[in-house]
C-alpha cells in the first residue's frame, strides 16, 4: 500500500498523539493524511482521529470501493471507500496502468471524460473537479484526453468513446442516487460499460498504485495541456444527427398540436432534450422552470429518482395541467433514464418501466417492419432485457418471429451483448431494464433518456393521429401478446450483514442447502440462485446466466406461473423485489 513517511513530519506527530492502537488502521490513517491534498477531506479524517472515532475511521479507511452494476458508486466524503479526490485519482491511476497493458496505441487513441452536476461543499467535491483530476492523471502520462467543456448526459460518454475511437471513457455521475452520492462509470472501447474480467483487473491495478503520482493532483492540466481536446460540439452534432435514424414521422411531429412537458430533475438533461425534440421536428417541450437548471441539492424533490412516480413528478404534472399538455417526460439527473406520465380523464397515469418497454418494443418492431427492405430477415432481429425485467418482449418476439435474449441485471451486460450481436451481423432494435432504462436503436450501447424521451413523444404523436393514447395502446399490446402484470419495489437496508443473513436463510430454509418449497400457500416450482450458480429447472442444476458471486440474487418460479426475484441493488442500499404474472394472449 505505498511508502510510509518519516516519523518527524506533521502527520506522524498527529498520529503519535492520537494512535488508534491498531497497526493496520494507523497505517491507513497515515496514508490518507500523507496523500490527500484536499483540505476539507483531510480535516474530516484528522477530526475523527482526534476525537477517538476509531470505528468510523476503520469503516472509512479499511475497505475499498468495488465495481457494482454501474461502476464505482458511494457517498462523497473522506475515506478509501468513499468518492473523493484521492480515490478518483487512485482509480484513474489503476485504469491507466491496465489500459497501458491492454492497448499498444493507448497514447494515440486517447480517453474520454464526462461529468454531471453533482457536488458537496463540505468535502470540496464536485463532479467537474473529479473529472478534472481524472483527466490530470492521464494528461500527466501523455495520454490525449477528450474532456467535455461542460456537463453532459451519461450516454454522451459511451457514444464519444465509439465515435472518437478512444480506448475507454469515464463518466463522473451517481445518476439518480441521493444528493450525497457520486460515482465513476467506466466504458470500454466498444462503448459498453466494463464487465468482468476488466473490472477485477482494474481493481488489482488500483491496489498496485495507490500513492498519487507526480502530476496526478494538477487539475489545471485540463486548461493548459495541448493533449486535451473538447469534443462537445462534434459529439453533440453527431449524436443529434444519428438520432434522426430512429425518427419515422417527422411530418406528423412538425404539425402536431400535442404539447409535452419535460423535467430534467435539477440535472443535465434540459439543453439536450430540447435539441433532440428539434432534431425530430417538434416544438421544444415545456420545461419545468424550478427543475430546469442544475442544482446539486435537488432542492424540489425528496429524492432525484423519477422512478418514484407521482410523488416526485408533482411540479411537472401541475405545470402540464396548467399548459394543457397531455404527456410528461422526466429524465433523471444524468439523463440516462426516462419516466413518462400521461393525462387521462383528469387524472395521471405514471407508466412503470415494464409498461414503457411494452410500448417501446411494439413501436420499434412495428417501425422496423414498416420500413425494412423486402429481403430483410426477421430472424436476424433482436431485442434484449435484463432477467428481472418484464417478459413482454419475449411474448412479442414469439408472435412476431424475432429473437429475444435476457442478461444479468445492469446495462453493462446488455451493452456488451448488443455489441457482440452487431459484430455478428445481427440487428438490435431495442433493449431495456425495468428501472426505466431504455436503449432505442444502437447509436449508444447504454441506456439513454434523451433518445427515449423524443421517441416516446413521436409515438404519442403518431397514436394521437389514430385517436389513441399511450395507455390505450398499452392495453391493445397486452390484448395482442398477453397480459403481463408486474410489481416491483424495494426495502432499504443499510447493514450488509443483515442482507447476507436474509439471503443465507433462504438458501438454508428448512435444512442446510434447501430453499423454501412454499411462499404462504403458493407452491414454488423452481429456484435459480445467480449468486451460487444453482438452477433447479436445468437438467444439470446449473444456471444458464453467468454466476455473479459479488451480489445476491434468487429467483422463484411458482406453480401458478408467477416469477419473483429478490436481489441486492448494485448502486444503492436496497433489497429489490420483482414479481410478474404472464398470461397467454386472449387470457
Amino acid at each position: 500500500m505505498g511508502e510510509c513517511g518519516s516519523p518527524g513530519d506533521v502527520n506522524s506527530n498527529v498520529l503519535i498523539a492520537h494512535s488508534t492502537g491498531d497497526a493496520q488502521l494507523d497505517k491507513a490513517v497515515w496514508q490518507w493524511l500523507s496523500w490527500d491534498k484536499n483540505q476539507k477531506t483531510k480535516e474530516q479524517i484528522e477530526s475523527l482521529l482526534q476525537n477517538g472515532k476509531h470505528k468510523e475511521l476503520r469503516d472509512r479507511l479499511c475497505c475499498r470501493l468495488t465495481f457494482g452494476t454501474a461502476g464505482l458508486r458511494s457517498a462523497m466524503g473522506a475515506g478509501f471507500c468513499y468518492i473523493n479526490d484521492l480515490t478518483v485519482i487512485q482509480s484513474t491511476q489503476g485504469i491507466y496502468k491496465y489500459l497501458e497493458r491492454c492497448f499498444s496505441d493507448f497514447k494515440q487513441r486517447g480517453f474520454v471524460v464526462g461529468y454531471d452536476t453533482r457536488g458537496q461543499v463540505t468535502s470540496n467535491c464536485s463532479s467537474k473537479k473529479l473529472a478534472k483530476l481524472t483527466a490530470a492523471v492521464l494528461l500527466a502520462k501523455d495520454v490525449p484526453v477528450y474532456f467535455f467543456s461542460t456537463y453532459v448526459p451519461t450516454p454522451f460518454v459511451p457514444y464519444a468513446v465509439q465515435q472518437l475511437k478512444a480506448v475507454a471513457g469515464v463518466m463522473i455521475t451517481a445518476s439518480h442516487n441521493r444528493k450525497e452520492d457520486n460515482g465513476y462509470k467506466v466504458y470500454w472501447e466498444n462503448g459498453a460499460q466494463i464487465t468482468s474480467p476488466h473490472d477485477k483487473e482494474i481493481i488489482k491495478c488500483i491496489e498496485e498504485c495507490v500513492e498519487p503520482w507526480n502530476g496526478s493532483w494538477n487539475e489545471n492540466l485540463v486548461d493548459t495541456s495541448p493533449l486535451r481536446q473538447d469534443p462537445l460540439k462534434k459529439i453533440c452534432d453527431c449524436y443529434m444527427e444519428d438520432l434522426k435514424k430512429i425518427c419515422y414521422h417527422r411530418e406528423l411531429n412538425v404539425q402536431t398540436n400535442l404539447k409535452f412537458v419535460h423535467t430534467s430533475f435539477h440535472g443535465v438533461g434540459h439543453d439536450y432534450v430540447q435539441l433532440a425534440f428539434k432534431a425530430f421536428g417538434f416544438q421544444p417541450p415545456i420545461p419545468v422552470p424550478e427543475q430546469k437548471d442544475p442544482d446539486p441539492d435537488f432542492s424540489t424533490v425528496k429524492c432525484p429518482n423519477p422512478e418514484e412516480g407521482e410523488s416526485v413528478l408533482e411540479l411537472s404534472l401541475r405545470l402540464a395541467e396548467k399548459e394543457n399538455a397531455r404527456v410528461v417526460v422526466a429524465t433523471d439527473p444524468d439523463a440516462d433514464r426516462l419516466a413518462v406520465a400521461e393525462q387521462q380523464n383528469g387524472c395521471w397515469k405514471v407508466f412503470t418501466g415494464n409498461e414503457l418497454a411494452a410500448l417501446f418494443g411494439w413501436w420499434m418492431f412495428s417501425r422496423w417492419k414498416e420500413n425494412c427492405s423486402e429481403d430483410a430477415d426477421v430472424k436476424k432481429v433482436f431485442m434484449l432485457a435484463t432477467t428481472v425485467s418484464s417478459k413482454i418482449l419475449r411474448a412479442i418476439a414469439l408472435k412476431e418471429g424475432f429473437h429475444f435474449e435476457e442478461t444479468l441485471p445492469g446495462f453493462k451486460w446488455i451493452g456488451s451483448r448488443v455489441k457482440n450481436l452487431l459484430d455478428n451481423g445481427k440487428e438490435v432494435l431495442f433493449a431495456f431494464e425495468e428501472s426505466i432504462g431504455f436503449m432505442c436503436g444502437t447509436s449508444v450501447l447504454d441506456k439513454d433518456g434523451v433518445s427515449a424521451a423524443v421517441v416516446i413523444a413521436e409515438m404519442a404523436t403518431y397514436l394521437e393521429s389514430k385517436n389513441l393514447t399511450l395507455a390505450q395502446k398499452l392495453v391493445e399490446i397486452y390484448e395482442t401478446y398477453g397480459y403481463h402484470i408486474s410489481k416491483t419495489s424495494y426495502f432499504l437496508c443499510y447493514d450488509p450483514p443483515t442482507i447476507k443473513r436474509i439471503f443465507e436463510k433462504l438458501r438454508n430454509f428448512d435444512a442446510p442447502e434447501s430453499y423454501p418449497n412454499f411462499c404462504g400457500i403458493y407452491k414454488i416450482l423452481h429456484v435459480r440462485d445467480i449468486t451460487t450458480g444453482y438452477d433447479s429447472s436445468q437438467p444439470n442444476k446449473k444456471s444458464v446466466l453467468p454466476v455473479s458471486k459479488s451480489s445476491q440474487m434468487i429467483t422463484f418460479t411458482f406453480q401458478n406461473g408467477c416469477v419473483a426475484t429478490l436481489r441486492t441493488s448494485g448502486t444503492e442500499p436496497k433489497i429489490k423485489y420483482y414479481a410478474e404474472m404472464c398470461a397467454l394472449p386472449e387470457q
